[in-house]
Parts: C-alpha cells; sequence; structure tokens
C-alpha cells in the first residue's frame, strides 16, 4: 500500500528482457537498506525488489505488468516516480495508492495557470464510474485531486512542489501515463452494481439513498 507522495526520481540504468523483464533503477532513498521482497512503487506499479546494491536495485516486471502500464516501453535513462511502501504509524498524505495499475491513459492537454501546471487526460469509459470531481486519482503513482471531469477526460493541476518532485510536467501531449483509480470509489461503485443486480430480484442492501447520503457521487 502507498500514499502516491513520490519519494525520488529514481533513473533507469539498465532493462534486460526476458520471461521477466529485470529493471535496474539508480536512487537516493538509499538501497542497501531495501529488504529483498519489499514494495516500492515504480511510476505507480507496484513491483518487488530482488537485488539490490548500494545505490541501485532490481525489479522485475511480469508480462502482465507490462500489457497493463507502461513500464514496457521504459529505457535506460528514463527517469520513474518511486515510492515506497507506506508502513503503519506514518502520515497518510496522499491517499491510499495500492500500485495496482487499472488502465494506461494519455496526455491530451497541458498548460499553464498561474503557478500551476493543468494537464488534461483521457478517461477511459470503464474507469469513469470511479472518478468524481475533487476525488483522487493517482497518475503514475502521484496522488492528485480531480480538478474537473468530462465523459471522456479529467484535468489535475500541479502545484510547483509537484513539478519538481515528479516527472509528470514532463509529459507532453500524446504521452502515455498509468492511472489508478481511487479504491473507495471502486468498491462503492461494485457494492452499487451488486445491490442493483439483486433488486431485479427483490433483495435487499446498500441502496443509493445510503450512497448519497454518505456523500459519494455528489459534487
Amino acid at each position: 500500500m502507498f500514499t502516491g507522495l513520490i519519494q525520488d526520481l529514481g533513473r533507469v540504468e539498465r532493462v534486460i528482457p526476458g520471461g521477466m523483464t529485470d529493471l535496474w533503477i539508480h536512487t537516493s532513498l538509499g538501497a542497501a537498506a531495501f529488504e529483498l521482497g519489499e514494495s516500492i512503487a515504480v511510476n505507480g506499479a507496484c513491483l518487488t525488489v530482488v537485488e539490490r546494491t548500494q545505490d541501485s536495485f532490481r525489479v522485475q516486471a511480469s508480462p502482465e505488468t507490462l500489457r497493463r502500464t507502461t513500464l514496457g516501453a521504459v529505457q535506460p535513462g528514463d527517469r520513474v516516480n518511486l515510492e515506497r511502501a507506506l508502513a503503519l504509524g506514518e502520515r497518510l498524505g496522499g491517499h491510499l495508492v495500492s500500485g495496482h495499475v487499472d488502465a494506461v491513459s494519455e496526455v491530451l492537454e497541458a498548460y499553464p495557470e498561474g503557478g500551476s501546471w493543468v494537464m488534461g487526460f483521457r478517461l477511459p469509459e470503464a474507469l469513469a464510474p470511479f472518478f468524481i470531481e475533487k476525488g483522487s486519482v493517482a497518475i503514475d503513482g502521484i496522488s492528485l485531486t480531480v480538478n474537473t471531469l468530462e465523459a471522456d477526460r479529467f484535468r489535475v493541476q500541479l502545484i510547483p512542489e509537484t513539478q519538481a518532485r515528479t516527472t509528470l510536467k514532463s509529459r507532453g501531449v500524446g504521452a502515455k501515463v498509468n492511472l489508478e483509480a481511487d479504491q473507495i470509489g471502486k468498491y462503492v461503485a461494485r457494492l452499487f452494481a451488486l445491490q442493483r443486480g439483486q433488486g431485479a430480484a427483490g433483495g435487499g442492501g446498500l441502496t443509493a439513498a445510503a450512497i448519497a447520503a454518505a456523500g459519494f457521487g455528489s459534487r
């Protein structure tokens, strides 16, 4: 489990294709202290540390991970967003992020507004039920707020700190990014869908009124 607060901009050192694709990544987080088997989010994808040196570590990406994320396109020299797994007792400054990427999206627009940087992204139809305005989304592992929402796209704003500490501002129009929808939205949508299915047979359970009363689905 992660928070979406990026801790370091790592640099891909080597990409070794095979049955599993190995990635060696340089980091300033002190890789020598990493535990073998611990989880680390690389551009929002939860991977496992399988080897480490003083300042680099190796993770492995399965064919499924390469299909479902942008990691299949990374090259030596690329910068990647890194976050170690959340430890119990730490502050949850972003939102709960699982590191399980839901879809690959693309940048549709990017422009300055005041000191912030506005970015618009394609919203895959399958993820649309999980998005609300002012809700949370993880983009390349970064916890962000959905500022505006349309049927097929959404926008976020990057404050100067986010611009400086992550890779996102460098993504131009057409660039691919990893999306993870808010977990709370997923659970609410799932429960509501099950309730609707039960309703046809006269079943009870979670109601739309209960969801609205809890504040979900409203702006």
